[in-house]
């Protein structure tokens, strides 16, 4: 698993991997709203997209 190679490879006490883990989420969080979904919209431009109701 991915976490425990994350965890083994952070310094410190456990209080430090644990706040370091939530910089690392919150970053790629930020990273994804920032950069990756508005390409993706303008990409593939899902905003076009509707579904009919079939009678």
């Amino acid at each position: 698993m991915i976490f425990p190679a994350v965890w083994r490879i952070l310094p410190g006490p456990a209080w430090l991997r644990v706040l370091f883990v939530l910089l690392i989420i919150a970053a790629v969080v930020g990273a994804l709203f920032q950069w990756v979904y508005p390409w993706f919209s303008v990409t593939f431009d899902i905003e076009e997209a509707s579904v009919e109701a079939v009678p």
